[in-house]
């Protein structure tokens, strides 16, 4: 583990991708072998180590830190060279078979290690592959080191964002027009601006249950039709898929090279395909009821927000105090919004209190006028 954790580290710190890519491989690799000694030892019957090092193994030890990378990596060359002979005693002194097969799988992993180093510290090439297993893990590693530099929003997240965005819009129109329409009753304010929140929510919440119930039914007939598929006609599917590579500029002998590792899987073939078709996955699909309650809610958040005013003042100051709370929070709606955009907060922030303004007033002129044509005033 703490071999795993060193080149860990050290992949991280790598800026040249082949270099990183074998880093990472035997930072795989490492952790495999622990998996396989921590297995079985569980199955004699003991309890398995906890690696209680730093998460940095020795990569942050003074040695490397003077010598550097390359200094780093000849060291491990030698610690992997010294192991393949620590193994090579123990392959004679341990008796039961299944122990010894772990060795026999270390033992030659350790070897290609050793070489990898050396063709790291001398730049020879080429380097060896990673094999999909280590490619997942590296997959892992990098997306999670990029999620922690730029925090991500969940979908849950950008759904009420929206929701309250909506509600806040929507219901501060039709506070602004009842209150033209009333001069800033409280009473028809309250009751239209309440029965507003209410429908505003409920319509937000089922449609995003339902928009989001009909894209993993969409998804989920198009996974069928083909898996169908690739049941009657295997051979087509694979060039359904390398014709969609090559659209997208990979060439022929390399998309059907990728084609060929995918179907070598059955399950991972059909959902390539199915993925190609709506340019979504599975994994990336929101969920009915999370994206309704989180819809709802926010909705009727954002539209308590433009009525609280009128439960403590009434006329004219009730309609500046709602006009006023109603900018202030079109403005943090916005720049809340940058989290999921890549726009600066103030500008987001800017852009929808202009929004909200103009929206604002325009519903306002509107009720005076509707007002004066009722007999409101």
């Amino acid at each position: 583990m703490d071999g795993h954790y060193t080149y860990s580290a050290l992949a991280k710190r790598e800026d040249e991708p082949q270099r990183r890519n074998a880093l990472r491989g035997l930072a795989a690799a490492e952790k495999h072998h622990a998996d396989l000694w921590a297995g079985r030892i569980l199955e004699l019957g003991g309890q398995a180590p906890q690696y209680t090092g730093s998460e940095s193994g020795q990569a942050d030890s003074l040695a490397a830190q003077i010598g550097g990378a390359d200094l780093a990596l000849r060291r491990l060359e030698i610690d992997e060279g010294r192991d393949i002979a620590k193994y090579g005693k123990q392959l004679k002194a341990l008796g039961d078979e299944p122990s010894i097969a772990i060795l026999k799988e270390v033992i030659a992993d350790e070897r290609e290690h050793y070489q990898t180093l050396g063709n790291l510290i001398r730049s020879r090439r080429p380097l060896p592959a990673m094999t999909p297993e280590q490619s997942q893990e590296a997959l892992d590693s990098l997306l999670n080191a990029r999620k922690e530099g730029h925090p991500q929003a969940a979908g849950w997240v950008g759904d009420a964002i929206y929701g309250i965005n909506d509600g806040l819009g929507s219901i501060f129109g039709i506070v602004s027009g009842v209150s033209g329409a009333t001069l800033g009753n409280s009473h028809f304010v309250l009751i239209a601006g309440l029965a507003g929140m209410v429908a505003s929510a409920l319509s937000m919440g089922s449609g995003a249950y339902l928009a989001s119930k009909s894209q993993r039914e969409i998804f989920e007939a198009e996974f069928a039709r083909e898996r169908e598929a690739v049941e009657d006609n295997e051979a087509e599917a694979r060039e359904v898929l390398s014709l969609s590579y090559q659209i997208r500029g990979l060439p022929e002998e390399e998309a059907q090279r990728f084609v060929e590792h995918i179907a070598r899987n059955k399950e991972q073939l059909i959902k390539a395909l199915a993925r190609e078709r709506l340019n979504t996955s599975e994994e990336a699909l929101s969920k009915p009821l999370v994206s309704a309650v989180s819809g709802a809610l926010s909705t009727a958040v954002g539209a308590l927000i433009p009525i609280i005013p009128f439960f403590f003042m009434n006329g004219i100051r009730a309609v500046i105090a709602a006009a006023i709370v109603s900018l202030i929070a079109h403005f943090a709606v916005g720049a809340a919004k940058s989290f999921i955009t890549i726009r600066s907060w103030w500008s987001s922030g800017l852009e929808m209190t202009i929004v909200g303004a103009v929206e604002g007033v325009v519903t306002y002129v509107i009720g005076i006028g509707l007002g004066r044509i009722g007999g409101g005033q």
